[in-house]
């Protein structure tokens, strides 16, 4: 188990076409942490369109700078729903609470980071999750192996690009998997 703990951390978990959970249908999550102790990741591919970063910073009492960059707003998964988390590009690190997962993404999950993408100062490029998905120990392993996710690198235009409707299709594409030819049943050679 150690080879394939040191592995998640950092790759994109892709839903298998018969995933069991509607809540996980056709996701696709950065996994930002992974040890002995279970795993945590974001949901990248379901927007929140009913959710402006605008209006949430507007709740929040955090001024704005005028022409503000947008972010996208996610549902980050079924944990903590009330709770956000920024997943960022490596160029910035909050004074607490940055988890430089690898050389690429960081995720921040304090109000600082709010407050200096507001002011302008955040990070190039970001999303917005609200909530996580989270695993327990030997949980995320025991899924993988009943076929319920793949796995592949992180991809830079998967995770902060715009196309969500597509992000699944795009991850596939990235093992070269045509999704119509996925099978939900596990094999043994």
């Amino acid at each position: 188990m150690k080879a394939l703990e040191s592995k998640l951390a950092g790759k994109l978990l892709i839903a298998m076409p018969d995933m069991s959970d509607p809540r996980f249908a056709k996701t696709v999550i950065y996994l930002c942490a992974h040890s002995d102790d279970g795993g945590m990741g974001l949901i990248v591919n379901k927007p929140q369109k009913e959710i402006k970063f605008a209006k949430l910073l507007e709740q929040m009492d955090i001024p704005a700078i005028p022409h503000m960059r947008d972010v996208q707003v996610h549902y980050g998964g079924p944990v903590d729903q009330q709770r956000g988390f920024v997943l960022h590009s490596h160029d910035y690190t909050a004074q607490t609470g940055t988890l430089r997962v690898d050389q690429t993404f960081c995720m921040t999950a304090t109000i600082e980071v709010l407050e200096d993408i507001a002011k302008g100062n955040g990070p190039a490029r970001s999303i917005l999750a609200l909530g996580y998905a989270g695993w327990g120990p030997g949980q995320l392993e025991y899924e993988i192996g009943q076929n319920g996710w793949l796995t592949c690198p992180a991809s830079d235009q998967i995770i902060f690009g715009d196309d969500n409707q597509n992000k699944w299709t795009a991850a596939l594409g990235l093992l070269g998997i045509d999704p119509l030819l996925l099978s939900g049943t596990a094999g043994h050679a």
